[in-house]
């Protein structure tokens, strides 16, 4: 992430670089060393999308400032 945006790893925290999930819980995070998008926690395709075939799963990444 923070080499797609053009920031030093610094930046993201300088900046309040945040991740929004739809939903009640929260599949990646920002990993504070790397700039790496993770996911959070196991995600299971046969729980979030039974009935759909192509399953998606969609986040905001907001960053403070200007860029």
């Amino acid at each position: 992430v923070a080499k797609d945006l053009g920031l030093q790893l610094p930046e993201l925290s300088d900046r309040a670089v945040r991740l929004l999930d739809k939903g009640r819980t929260q599949y990646f995070t920002l990993h504070g060393k790397t700039g790496h998008l993770v996911t959070a926690e196991r995600i299971d395709r046969e729980q979030l999308c039974r009935l759909v075939e192509q399953c998606v799963l969609r986040c905001e990444l907001i960053v403070e400032g200007e860029m």
